[in-house]
């Protein structure tokens, strides 16, 4: 009989001391029997959708946490995030477990790296309790120094640091322009900027005269006016239909641009109406976000504005300076940034909004914070958290890592890098492939062991340490000179990229990598054509896939309409569309599952019960073309869709990149929302590839190996060195050293991060930059190159 003090739902503690998974099913997972020791580091590895995250985040992690939701009482389920029951026969010893994904934050700036890591609470009660307030300044509590609370924020930025305004020149591009031919960009675009203009004609303003030959004092009002004056419209009458007088109200520029941007739930429009806007910092505050009287307040000389943006290795540096009298609340918050820059972060400032942080970064930000929980037996399961790591910071993660354990904790590990892999305590390999060819365990045991199977992706790169075959260094056939670059902790660098060549990036992380690439525009002289490739998602709903991202599904809609079936009925390629009424299932409105209300409890998703998840109805899933209806035709993963489309090219070719840049295991329908961010850029870059590559094209990949297998490397670096071979220009921000190693030249950043970064330390052939006494990324070269 259990305890009256154990959780309901508990299983009876297991004493073997292993986490014991029978029979797990989730996604590609073939009925997975798998032993992992707890108290170790445990590492699991495999190519890209192999199955590795299926097992460690979505049966073990997941069975935790519905072990967990069924201990708590119903009404705090509610405010628990579900991740849902896993697919698998049953789990024994397993305690409870964190995760550390690499979710990214949400787009607001009031998440910063000190309220992600708590550090701006230790901040704020160093400034209520030690700070030096002007003479009969009444004592703040805490809350009065933060941008986030009524009683800190500033009145006129709102905690924001910034006030966006309009001027003339952001609502009027093009002063040469009359009202009539859309001089006001700003105004909203159809009917209702049609509307403006014939009210402000009815107010008897020229509407056909230049922009700028309007008097001043006319074009103020037009722009910034408050007033909504109400006045007869008469319409030009069209020939086609009569329109009628109406009522018009009037709404300035500045204020139909201010109301859209603060009030309006469409993001396009929001995002539409903040191109007409500049920031500037508040006049109030400075751009301190704070109350005048909080900036009063200093500590050490500085207010807390100006200690929250420095770098935290600095703050720590100023803390030790401090004074005896306030020791014991500098040392609490020096203890509380020694992990964040032992994780090679301390270039970061505690005013860093989070949505301009890495998804690496932040997962280690996340680490750090966990490192002070003092939590015990739990199991933390990790997502790739050497992920935008510099080598040179690896060996600070281990050591984390390491700490975790020693402290009584289990530590599972979904990771890609070799030293990771090397330093763990045991390796559960899953494979041999992706997708429908992999979903097995190929492996669980001690690193070692892993050499004596054959199956293995991954003994080949960790166990065969030779370096990659030398590669021919390609001549520039040009050069492209951006700068010299001011910005972030870029000071006044030049940089020289070689046309017709490839280049890899490199340094440290927050060295200035990504600010330099930024600085690469269109209008670069020598540059036909530029594409970015980043890692922001495809689409932010599940209605968009891989199939309507690459622009595949337009086709295979026109194949379902040209079947006998189709045009028996009638059926047109829009019949094929789940986005549209007439085709999909008016139950679920094409998603493939409804939202279940459940009596106070949180909705939760369950498969559409009149189309099972298939997205359409009955009508539409009778046709067939070669035996599959249009639902089984999403469900194919790219690599069988390859072969059932081979004949029809426009499908093909999108199929074909898509298989190039390693991605034949996801499912042609897979939503959006599933993939990672290496997935997405991936598939933006198959989509570019299958377009055809007419003239010169400069590529810019920030981090293209992020999420990817060595396996998975070589395959991507061979459709680069493709594009360069084919006359085309590539630029890589990089931290893999194989892929250095094979580059024709590297840009190297450094020598630190943050302040101590910001410099071109050395640039050439990978063989010279090796030998670059000041480069903290040489002597990993190096050994990549067999030196």
């Amino acid at each position: 009989m259990p305890s009256p003090h154990e959780p309901h739902g508990a299983e009876p503690p297991v004493r073997d001391g292993f986490v014991r998974v029978r029979g797990a099913r989730e996604h590609n997972l073939r009925g997975v029997d798998v032993d992992i020791p707890r108290d170790v580091v445990a590492v699991f590895t495999g190519v890209s959708g192999s199955g590795k995250s299926s097992l460690a985040f979505g049966t073990v992690y997941a069975e935790a946490q519905r072990r967990y939701f069924e201990s708590v009482a119903p009404y705090a389920r509610r405010l628990i995030h579900q991740v849902g029951a896993p697919k698998v026969g049953e789990i024994t010893g397993l305690p409870p477990a964190v995760s550390l994904q690499q979710r990214r934050s949400g787009p607001t700036s009031r998440s910063s790296v000190g309220t992600v890591t708590n550090l701006s609470n230790s901040l704020r009660m160093l400034f209520s309790r030690a700070g030096d307030y002007p003479p009969g300044a009444e004592r703040l509590d805490s809350d009065s120094f933060s941008p986030n609370t009524a009683a800190g924020a500033c009145p006129e930025c709102h905690g924001l640091g910034e006030v966006h305004r309009t001027t003339e020149e952001s609502l009027v591009p093009d002063p040469s322009l009359s009202v009539r031919e859309g001089a006001i960009a700003a105004w909203p675009g159809a009917w209702q900027g049609k509307n403006l203009r014939d009210i402000l004609d009815a107010l008897g303003h020229d509407v056909d005269v230049p922009w700028r030959d309007l008097p001043a004092g006319q074009r103020r009002w037009i722009l910034f006016t408050d007033e909504q004056p109400v006045v007869t419209v008469h319409p030009v009458r069209d020939a086609d239909r009569i329109q009628r007088p109406y009522q018009g109200t009037y709404m300035s520029a500045h204020r139909y641009v201010m109301k859209t941007f603060s009030d309006s739930r469409s993001p396009a429009l929001r995002a539409r109406a903040e191109r007409f806007l500049t920031a500037a910092p508040c006049p109030a505050c400075g751009g301190g976000r704070l109350r005048p009287e909080a900036l009063a307040v200093t500590f050490a000389g500085r207010t807390i504005a100006e200690l929250a943006a420095l770098p935290l290795v600095e703050l720590a540096g100023l803390l030790d300076a401090t004074s005896e009298a306030s020791r014991v609340l500098t040392d609490d918050l020096k203890s509380r940034i020694a992990p964040v820059v032992e994780l090679g972060l301390g270039y970061l400032s505690l005013d860093r909004a989070t949505p301009t942080v890495s998804a690496g970064e932040l997962q280690r930000l996340r680490l750090a914070t966990q490192l002070r929980s003092g939590l015990f037996g739990v199991v933390y399961v990790l997502d790739e958290p050497s992920a935008g790591l510099h080598p040179a910071d690896t060996r600070a993660l281990l050591t984390v890592l390491e700490r975790l354990k020693a402290a009584g904790n289990s530590v599972f590990v979904v990771e890609h890098q070799l030293d990771v892999m090397r330093a763990a305590d045991w390796l559960v390999d899953v494979g041999p492939r992706a997708g429908e060819h992999g979903g097995r365990v190929l492996h669980s045991g001690p690193v070692a062991e892993l050499a004596s199977v054959r199956e293995s992706a991954t003994a080949r790169f960790l166990f065969d340490r030779s370096p990659a075959p030398a590669r021919d260094v390609r001549t520039a056939r040009g050069r492209l000179t951006v700068g010299p670059v001011d910005r972030h902790n870029l000071r006044g660098v030049t940089a020289e990229f070689g046309l017709g060549v490839f280049t890899a990036v490199t340094g440290v992380s927050g060295s200035g990598k990504s600010t330099l690439i930024a600085e690469i525009t269109q209008d670069l002289p020598g540059v036909g054509r530029l594409v970015a490739v980043d890692q922001k998602p495809i689409g932010r709903t599940p209605r968009s896939n891989l199939a309507t991202y690459t622009g595949l599904f337009d086709t295979v809609r026109k194949v379902f309409a040209a079947t006998d079936a189709a045009r028996a009925r009638g059926y047109g390629a829009g019949r094929f569309s789940f986005n549209v009424a007439g085709g999909r299932c008016e139950t679920c409105q094409g998603e493939g599952f409804v939202s279940v209300e459940l009596l106070f409890l949180p909705s939760t998703y369950a498969p559409c019960p009149l189309c099972g998840g298939a997205r359409y109805n009955p009508g539409t899933l009778e046709v067939t073309y070669r035996g599959l209806d249009i639902a089984q035709v999403l469900d194919l993963t790219v690599e069988s869709a390859a072969d059932f489309f081979a004949d029809v090219p426009a499908v093909s070719r999108a199929l074909v990149t898509l298989l190039d840049v390693g991605l034949g295991y996801l499912r042609l329908g897979q939503p959006a929302t599933e993939l990672s961010g290496g997935e997405a850029q991936r598939i933006k870059l198959a989509s570019e590839l299958q377009r055809g590559r007419r003239g010169h094209t400069l590529y810019l990949l920030d981090e293209p190996t992020t999420g990817l297998h060595p396996a998975d490397v070589e395959v991507l670096m061979r459709q680069l060195h493709g594009l360069v071979d084919a006359g085309h220009t590539v630029v890589v921000v990089e931290h893999d050293m194989s892929v250095v190693a094979g580059a024709d030249r590297v840009i190297d950043l450094g020598p630190g991060g943050g302040g101590r970064g910001g410099l071109i330390v050395a640039t050439g052939t990978p063989r010279e930059v090796a030998e670059a006494r000041e480069s903290a990324t040489a002597p990993y070269l190096r050994k990549a190159l067999g030196l």
